[in-house]
């Protein structure tokens, strides 16, 4: 089943995203090879698609786990997490329907 991953930042979040996004992408991609990869990206803290200093407010991952349990294990071993990056992550069922 899907699952959303919807991640808040703390307040000035850049640094720290710098110092572990090459980990958190290269757990990404490993969803991305085994096909479980809806989709995946930051939320920009401003209407920019680049934010430049301003940096991200959070971030959305939505991909396939066996359990709702499953996705939270998976979220809470995020670099990012790790890093100290968000305040807050939260995991929901999610039904995809279009496209």
């Amino acid at each position: 089943m899907w699952y959303a991953i919807i991640s808040d930042d703390v307040e000035n979040s850049l640094d720290l995203r710098k110092g572990a996004r090459d980990a958190h992408l290269a757990r990404l991609q490993t969803l991305v090879n085994e096909g479980r990869l809806l989709i995946a990206g930051p939320h920009p803290a401003i209407d920019a698609e680049d934010p430049g200093t301003a940096g991200f407010s959070g971030s959305l991952v939505v991909a396939d786990f066996e359990s709702q349990e499953a996705a939270e294990a998976w979220a809470s071993a995020d670099p990012y997490v790790a890093a100290g990056v968000y305040a807050q992550v939260r995991v929901k069922p999610f039904k995809r329907v279009l496209p």
